[in-house]
């Protein structure tokens, strides 16, 4: 069985041990009835009333459900001991709480008819062993998790965004390619570099798209007359005159 399967079967018999608990805790576990008593009664107890504790404890046992998915390692293996834990505690409670003794106390405290020389009668119903087989079940997957527990997968590992494994510092991501975060630094100084580039050449750097080639699309005719331009010889009619007759001593 994988490890997966395994946290899964656990899981189920914790859910399963954590609803019977639970669910017996508010059905009727005993019913006293008082005929001697000076006005004769009849008083019904559920699980709540004579095992507040198992109550709680299948609560606590649906909490340690959550957990279970939520840590990994060693922090899960305690948290099946503490599944355990509370599933002995579900089955000393039920144990304890279906005494006839026990029930007739709870219900001394809840009538002050009981305690004016009436004899109760006590009938105990069954409801309270399922909650003791919910709080084994409990604490069977408690003892499964402690063993087994920390060689499962966590949810922790399995959804860890890669960028939160970076090496901080290096510019590297969580593959080692070097495409972090320090990389953007050295980017933003070769555009600025471009962008003064453009200035020199008499470029507007406004009509240029972002990561596009300022010479990209140029008109070379237009370049030419740009170099006509800045030759200073290019509009002097003196230059002119002193070329050809150069040419004509020449001749």
């Amino acid at each position: 069985m994988t490890p997966a399967r395994e946290r899964g079967v656990a899981a189920l018999v914790c859910a399963a041990g954590a609803g019977l608990t639970l669910l017996a805790s508010g059905q009727r576990w005993a019913t006293v009835r008082a005929q001697d008593a000076i006005t004769p009664f009849t008083q019904h107890l559920t699980g709540h009333d004579v095992g507040q504790l198992a109550s709680a404890l299948g609560w606590a046992g649906l909490a340690g459900l959550a957990a279970l998915f939520a840590v990994s390692g060693r922090i899960r293996a305690g948290v099946g001991l503490l599944l355990a834990l509370f599933g002995a505690g579900v089955v000393v409670t039920s144990v304890t709480a279906s005494r006839p003794a026990h029930v007739a106390k709870v219900a001394g405290e809840k009538s002050a008819l009981m305690k004016l020389g009436a004899h109760p009668v006590v009938h105990v119903e069954p409801w309270w062993g399922l909650s003791m087989a919910g709080g084994v079940l409990l604490a069977t997957a408690g003892l499964i998790v402690l063993v087994r527990g920390s060689r499962w997968p966590g949810l922790s590992a399995r959804y860890a965004r890669p960028e939160q494994a970076a090496k901080p510092g290096t510019g590297q991501d969580a593959t080692g390619t070097g495409t972090g975060r320090a990389a953007k630094p050295a980017a933003s100084g070769d555009d600025a570099s471009a962008l003064w580039k453009s200035l020199d050449r008499g470029e507007d750097p406004t009509d240029l798209a972002d990561g596009a080639d300022p010479d990209d699309g140029a008109d070379p005719d237009d370049g030419a007359d740009r170099e006509q331009s800045k030759d200073p010889s290019h509009d002097d009619p003196s230059h002119d005159t002193a070329s050809t007759d150069a040419a004509s001593r020449r001749r």
